[in-house]
């Protein structure tokens, strides 16, 4: 069967002290329950800074994928060091938050319960991390944070300029314009959000304005159509 696999590594986490590791920890774990009790995807926390999403609605996989890019960018700047030393790592980590990689493939085996989730998706997504974390202990730099692999090189070359594109726009946005998103990209209505954030409907408006909603808007519904219309 085709599937849909998102793998994600934090960026910047074994040069954190233990404090802020277990910050990013407990906020993992908000956004894990989060996700399984608005979208029942299966995540999981693997050696503190790995994570793996199985998503069931494989046309759904880039609003998730940047609903977590998102809580990701506006909860690193609630963390602190109050090391110098430690002070320029933890700026990469809340300058990029966040690798994630989609990986559509076939999954060959999947048990939920036992923790299986083994197939082509899964390699797919996971190789693309592992060698994104190689290239940047070498270069020490970071470029890009979210990427794409898709079984079908046309469909794959059509939606990685996609991808690119968001990436940039979601990299540029500030922690505040990030927590707007973040909550539209889930449904919720400007005066929900409002409400939830403690600030008027018009400064809602104007971050995600700022942050480029109607262009990300217009991205992820195109995705979904051509991502339902063509992968079986």
């Amino acid at each position: 069967m085709k599937a849909s696999i998102i793998s994600g590594d934090i960026i910047s986490y074994t040069s954190l002290n233990n404090k802020e590791k277990l910050k990013i920890e407990q906020k993992l774990k908000y956004l894990l329950n989060l996700l399984k009790k608005e979208y029942n995807i299966f995540g999981r926390i693997i050696k503190g800074d790995y994570l793996e999403f199985y998503i069931p609605k494989t046309e759904k996989v880039l609003r998730y994928a940047l609903i977590i890019k998102c809580y990701i960018r506006f909860i690193a700047f609630e963390i602190q060091s109050k090391t110098k030393t430690k002070q320029n790592r933890l700026k990469l980590f809340q300058a990029y938050g966040i690798r994630l990689a989609i990986g559509i493939g076939e999954l060959e085996r999947l048990d939920l319960k036992k923790g299986i989730i083994d197939g082509e998706a899964i390699y797919m997504s996971g190789r693309l991390i592992n060698s994104l974390k190689t290239y940047d202990k070498e270069r020490s730099t970071v470029k890009n944070t979210l990427f794409i692999k898709i079984y079908d090189k046309e469909l794959n070359d059509e939606t990685d300029a996609l991808i690119s594109l968001l990436d940039k726009v979601i990299s540029d946005a500030t922690a505040k314009q990030a927590e707007v998103l973040f909550y539209k990209l889930r449904g919720f209505s400007e005066t929900e959000i409002a409400k939830l954030l403690n600030i008027s409907q018009s400064a809602v408006n104007q971050h995600s304005t700022s942050a480029g909603w109607n262009a990300i808007e217009k991205a992820v519904l195109r995705f979904e159509r051509v991502i339902k219309e063509k992968v079986q």
